[in-house]
């Protein structure tokens, strides 16, 4: 799909760079350095990597030109007086460009878009990566009959495959199987963990195709292992005999609650009462209420429920430990062992990810190192467009105080 294509000039590929896709903002304290539109990284990993901006958005006023590096390179320092900036030995479109130290600086990425507020979301550079390349993770690819891939992706800090995400690919590769009918349902157990810079294979099972309702199993595999194992619903359609909808908790909307940088430029994530919050010692209710919308959505229905699904997972881990004082996300894999073992959702109807949808999970039990989330997503006008329920584990950590066996997942 050419929408989904992660690197907007392609002639980048050929000197290892990647279009940031974002506003830029270079600041060294409050001074700064440069902004710009035409922004780009080092390519794999960029975690690791450099920002470079073409050198007529940098306000060399602002910098000072020093000794060059062991190499020759041209540096410019900053207000310390410590190198921040060099002129790079690439160039785009024929433009010298500026790489900028990461550590040094702070680097802001904004994602500005027609009809929203002048800037929505801000993230820090480096951010994981676009919504366009999550969508293209879960765009699962034939290999055959009833087989399928995903591709590798490179551009990571932690390389773990977060759970929503196979959960995404689960839906594509059902729906891609019986094309004529739509996902109502679908349920994922992560058995082990998937790393992204291995393609996962993805294997359908056709367990019964009826003429109003289809049944397929999913398997996903990477390099001969099982990583998860899915279950798909799907329905030819019916019109309305009854109908109803949960109402919409009672929560402010999205621009009285807190931005949250997700590291994904393209979604912007707002969270009620910055109820997502890695302190241990903030107590709460074990709820998390999210508000998101996003900067694009792809054509293919099965996308767009990929994306609205990939979400689900990440909320019951939090909410459920915002009860317990002392307890926080900050200490997950340092002394406490967490993760998501399965995860379902129902789809009800077909929403707008580029309007607001409000994502509210309240962690209904915790114990005997489990936890167990509910969840519904909605429209900013309140209609209810999915449900889901998400099962995670919350235990110590080998070494941990707890002294409790680490038997994580995920």
């Amino acid at each position: 799909m050419e929408e989904l294509t992660r690197v907007a000039d392609p002639s980048l590929v050929e000197v290892g760079l990647i279009d940031v896709k974002a506003h830029v903002r270079v600041l060294d304290g409050d001074v700064l350095l440069a902004q710009s539109d035409h922004a780009v990284s080092t390519a794999w990993p960029e975690a690791n990597g450099s920002l470079l901006v073409p050198e007529a958005d940098v306000d060399f006023g602002k910098l000072r030109e020093i000794e060059p590096g062991e190499n020759g390179q041209v540096r410019f320092a900053g207000s310390s007086g410590d190198p921040v900036a060099w002129r790079d030995a690439r160039s785009q479109a024929g433009q010298p460009l500026i790489g900028f130290a990461q550590k040094s600086l702070t680097i802001l990425l904004e994602d500005r878009q027609d009809g929203w507020e002048r800037v929505s979301t801000v993230d820090h550079f480096p951010r994981w990566g676009d919504i366009a390349d999550l969508a293209a993770l879960m765009d699962v690819q034939p290999r055959g009959e009833d087989l399928f891939e995903a591709p590798t992706y490179g551009n990571v800090r932690r390389n773990v495959v977060e759970g929503g995400q196979l959960l995404g690919g689960v839906i594509v590769a059902a729906g891609r199987t019986d094309p004529h009918k739509r996902v109502v349902s679908a349920h994922a157990i992560f058995s082990r963990p998937a790393v992204f810079d291995k393609p996962l294979q993805v294997a359908v099972n056709r367990s019964r195709m009826g003429r109003s309702f289809s049944t397929v199993s999913v398997e996903i595999g990477q390099e001969g292992k099982p990583i998860a194992t899915g279950a798909v619903l799907l329905d030819a359609g019916a019109g309305d005999l009854i109908q109803h909808s949960a109402k919409m908790p009672d929560v402010p909307g999205p621009l009285k609650a807190v931005p949250y940088d997700f590291g994904l430029i393209g979604r912007e994530l707002r969270i009620v009462d910055g109820a997502y919050d890695p302190d241990p010692d903030r107590v709460g209710e074990p709820e998390i209420h999210s508000w998101m919308r996003h900067r694009w959505q792809p054509g293919d229905p099965l996308l767009r429920q990929a994306i609205l699904a990939q979400p689900t997972t990440h909320w019951t881990i939090g909410a459920a430990m915002r009860p317990h004082k002392g307890y926080g996300e900050v200490q997950a894999h340092r002394t406490i062992s967490t993760g998501v073992l399965s995860s379902t959702i129902f789809f009800h109807e077909d929403p707008d990810l580029t309007e607001w949808l409000l994502y509210s999970t309240r962690a209904t039990h915790a114990g005997a190192g489990l936890a167990q989330g509910e969840g519904r997503i909605y429209t900013h006008v309140g209609t209810l467009v999915a449900t889901y329920s998400v099962q995670v584990m919350v235990r110590g950590l080998i070494g941990a105080e707890t002294g409790m066996k680490d038997d994580r997942l995920m």
